[in-house]
């Protein structure tokens, strides 16, 4: 269509708006003021009209005329003003267009107007224009404007006298607009140009930019066209617009989502690791077996600025997280991981001190030594472990079973590194000892184990009675070799407070080198452990190395080594004036707080009450000194947090001023402890056993008790705490009660072990963002081992057949520990967890999946395979290491090999040279 013909079709759509006043023969002048104001009055929507008109003839383009308006023609303008604005209060205000109109806006639905047909324009040339009458021909006028077509045909009258010549193309850099006349792609041209400097900007911080295919078929331009056309129905112009736009398309890559694993058509590998995450190295394809990786091999990311929106990514910084890890699992899975390297080094380097209570140092005289008779009172009543057999994957059953003695263990495995020992009754409480990041030194576990097999405790009042507090050593857990020696008892803490339902060691800057010169009676530290005791007291002792405590006994004395102890502090409730402890009942769970300097110890006890201590106090009013140099701390701060006993506690580690604390009431509450007179958020959801809080995320994984699950909700969840206002994240099903649940910081990852004797871990995703979009859960989950009592049988192969926790038709009705291992042994049958590949089809992944739907339990019994306790080492220098333990009082453990990765070997590395720079 010709330009005439388009001006021709705008003047047909016009309707008549009054009477029009011709003025016979005007001239130029009278012409050019007349465009001028018409021109002036036109609105945005009638510049939406698309025209190419010819370039105005030289003489009139800087016309001083223009400017200058006769007097008789300013009254003329204003009487057609006055009929103008009577006429249009008669005109309906729907059909007027809205003058605000932006260009490419959605038009408005509905049936169209109709429209009268157009007579067929006569073609302008110079002789049918008559200059005494310059409108012969009636032209329809639009309603509700103002001499549009008066304005047309006076701007058609002037390129009359000039030959037709193709419209200038106004290059894509000129922003300029003529006078009268919108600038047509300016914001869109303007916006472009932003997101493309801004997309440039964000490129450089990133160091692997994902590469591009070079593809005609862009996802940007192809929705840039659609847009347009839907706004240009009429394609008035529309393929100038895209010619004009092309040049400000970002050449990105479409994003693709979180959870794809199609690798990119430019990498030349076929399942490449490409990975972008801030503060996340970018991982190539390496070994299996962990290596010192080469500085270019893993480059470091700098962090991506804080401004980012809370609980959500920009498109330009999401992460393209394709392929699959040289473990097995996808890159998507294991992105947080190696997030987690990075952000609980920095945040320990902030929060956490090399030297903390300089005065509790151990001293010799106060760790007594305990004959054999005296300490017969405080040792587990079985010597002998029940039978058991470890059947491991990928690996030729010998079907071989155990029977190790009290306070001994097994070598570990040669090619998957377990390690088994018996601590001669039923584990309740465990714990890690901290080491500094880089030591390279032993690691230790205290643990407590109740004395009789059989016993059973009531929560609702105080109990006191002999125990045995355990101090195991592991020797030092590598990541490249098997550990060269066996778990040996180190030495056992003798106490008469009764049942020790929790412990909790000082975080940091309570340990020190095994070889710090000390002068006699000094002993160097190990570190400082707070115990839980069911009499309602809790005790702080501090704990010497056993090679310094070990070389003051003579050498023939008892193996192995029980000491009666004066701790350095009790910590009781109440105050000087009234002590009662059985006011508040049994003291059931610790938490000390995790950023230097460590002065505060929370404790929950059975009455829902929340107390704290300020342990290097000097207060006379929450101080006493006794005879013996011990002290006796009184609480400074306590209040009512649940209705019924707490159950646990958990501090924030990254911000102390923040606790979450979960109680027998089924209710789990968020407290800002400036102002504990109400919590910040609390939910009522079920019984909660356990919780933990990783570092990286504002929220708690929380482990339940099935009593008040509903059908097929009773597992492992993710709860936030309020601030992002996430759902709750459904991390793992169970069928039973889940005793305890661990988090390890530098894996992201969680542990959690059950009635049933199932032992998993879940990879959790990053929680930053909204778990509702997580696709394929069970992928981030994976069994470490399922422990089953297995009855006696002369056929082996019909063993599996009377399995106790998998419906079995006979299972045993036992209810003692003597009448369950006269007729069963346990078997213990362990994941393969140096690979992840091929996971969703291997034999204990699916027993794991039949298990979570189908499985029923047996209460009416002795439940002997249940796992009580689990802990992940927060050490840096064994960070992939799992110990847990139960009913059975076998303690295992296992190393999640598959988990591990060069930068974690490299921050070991790293580690070590600072720790021997300063030491």
């Amino acid at each position: 269509m010709d330009t005439y013909g388009v001006g021709c079709v705008a003047l047909g759509e016009a309707g008549p708006v009054g009477s029009m006043t011709v003025v016979d023969s005007p001239g130029q002048e009278v012409l050019n003021q007349l465009d001028v104001k018409a021109s002036s009055e036109m609105t945005n929507a009638e510049a939406s009209i698309e025209m190419s008109l010819p370039t105005p003839l030289p003489e009139f383009e800087d016309s001083p005329d223009k400017k200058r308006f006769p007097l008789e023609q300013e009254s003329l303008s204003i009487l057609e003003q006055q009929d103008l604005s009577s006429e249009m209060s008669k005109v309906s205000k729907p059909r007027a267009s809205k003058p605000g109109r932006k260009r490419g806006g959605r038009t408005r639905k509905g049936p169209k107007r109709p429209q009268q047909p157009n007579p067929p324009p006569a073609p302008l040339v110079p002789g049918l224009l008559d200059q005494s009458n310059p409108l012969s021909t009636p032209m329809p006028k639009k309603r509700g404007r103002k001499s549009k077509a008066e304005l047309l045909l006076l701007k058609l009258s002037k390129g009359l006298d000039q030959p037709e010549s193709p419209p200038p193309k106004r290059p894509p850099e000129d922003f300029e607009a003529p006078p009268g006349e919108r600038p047509r792609r300016r914001a869109a041209q303007v916006a472009l140009l932003y997101l493309q400097e801004l997309a440039e900007e964000l490129s450089t911080a990133l160091p692997a930019p994902v590469s591009c295919p070079e593809s005609s078929k862009l996802s940007s331009p192809t929705k840039l066209k659609k847009s347009q056309a839907d706004a240009d129905p009429q394609g008035g112009g529309g393929e100038d617009d895209t010619a004009q736009d092309e040049d400000f398309v970002l050449q990105v890559e479409a994003e693709d989502e979180e959870e794809s694993e199609i690798p990119s058509e430019s990498s030349s590998d076929p399942e490449p690791a490409v990975l972008a995450v801030p503060q996340v190295p970018a991982v190539s394809a390496v070994p299996q077996v962990p290596a010192v990786p080469e500085v270019s091999a893993v480059p470091a990311v700098p962090a991506v600025p804080r401004s980012a929106p809370r609980g959500s990514t920009s498109g330009k910084q999401k992460p393209h997280c394709r392929g699959v890890a040289p473990n097995g699992l996808p890159n998507h899975i294991m992105a947080p991981v190696w997030k987690c390297f990075h952000l609980t080094k920095d945040l320990r380097e902030q929060k956490h001190s090399y030297w903390e209570f300089a005065e509790w140092i151990p001293l010799a005289w106060k760790w007594h030594l305990l004959s054999e008779i005296e300490a017969a009172p405080y040792l587990p009543q079985e010597e002998k472990s029940p039978l058991f057999s470890v059947q491991r994957e990928g690996l030729p059953e010998d079907g071989t079973l155990y029977r190790i003695n009290r306070f001994s263990s097994i070598t570990a495995h040669p090619e998957r590194w377990d390690v088994s020992f018996f601590t001669g009754g039923p584990l309740w409480a465990l714990e890690w000892c901290p080491v500094p990041e880089g030591a390279t030194a032993s690691q230790y576990v205290a643990l407590f184990s109740s004395p009789d097999m059989n016993e059973t405790h009531s929560l609702s009042q105080l109990h006191s009675g002999p125990g045995l507090l355990q101090l195991w050593g592991l020797g030092t857990l590598q990541q490249e070799s098997c550990p060269d020696n066996r778990a040996h008892f180190v030495y056992g803490i003798a106490c008469d407070n009764g049942c020790i339902w929790d412990l909790k060691f000082c975080p940091s800057g309570a340990w020190e080198l095994p070889s710090t010169p000390r002068k006699d009676p000094l002993l160097p530290r190990l570190g400082l452990l707070a115990l839980a005791c069911s009499d309602g007291k809790v005790l702080l002792f501090s704990l010497p190395h056993p090679e310094a405590l070990l070389a003051q006994q003579l050498p023939d004395a008892m193996k192995p080594a029980i000491y009666k102890v004066e701790c350095v502090a009790t910590l009781q409730v109440g105050s000087v004036q009234a002590s009662d402890p059985s006011e508040c009942g049994q003291c059931l769970s610790l938490a000390w707080m995790p950023t230097r300097p460590h002065h505060h110890l929370a404790a929950g006890y059975y009455n829902g009450m929340v107390v704290f201590w300020n342990l290097p106090t000097n207060s006379p009013l929450q101080q006493i000194r006794l005879s013996d140099g011990s002290l006796k701390l009184y609480p400074f701060q306590c209040f009512p947090a649940h209705d019924q006993a707490v159950r646990n506690l958990q501090w924030c580690k990254a911000n102390s001023h923040f606790l979450v604390s979960a109680g027998s009431d089924r209710k789990i509450k968020f407290w800002d402890l400036r102002r504990p007179y109400e919590p910040i958020n609390s939910i009522k959801r079920f019984l909660s056993t356990e919780l933990a809080w990783l570092l990286p995320y504002n929220g708690v994984t929380v482990a339940q008790d099935n009593c008040y699950a509903s059908y097929g909700l009773c597992g492992i969840h993710y709860i936030d705490a309020g601030y992002l206002g996430f759902k709750a994240y459904f991390t793992a099903p169970r069928k039973g009660t889940v005793w305890s649940l661990s988090g390890s910081d530098w894996l992201g990852t969680i542990a959690a072990g059950d009635i049933s004797g199932e032992l998993i871990a879940a990879i959790l995703p990053d929680m930053a963002l909204n778990p509702i979009n997580v696709k394929r859960p069970v992928e981030r989950r994976f069994p470490i081992y399922k422990a089953d009592l297995i009855p006696y049988q002369d056929d082996p192969e019909d063993q599996d057949h009377y399995s106790a926790s998998s419906g079995a038709p006979n299972p045993p009705k036992a209810r003692t520990y003597a009448e369950t291992v006269s007729h069963h042994y346990l078997l213990f049958q362990d994941t393969d967890l140096g690979s992840f590949h091929d996971l969703l089809r291997r034999e204990p992944m699916l027993r794991m999946q039949e298990r979570e739907g189908h499985s029923q339990l047996c209460l009416d019994r002795l439940q002997l395979e249940a796992i009580h306790k689990v802990r992940f080492s927060p050490n840096l220098d064994s960070y992939g290491w799992l110990v847990s333990g139960g009913q059975s009082g076998l303690v295992r453990i296992h190393f999640v090999r598959g988990l591990t990765s060069p930068l974690g070997h490299r921050m070991q590395l790293e580690s070590q040279a600072q720790f021997n720079a300063m030491f």
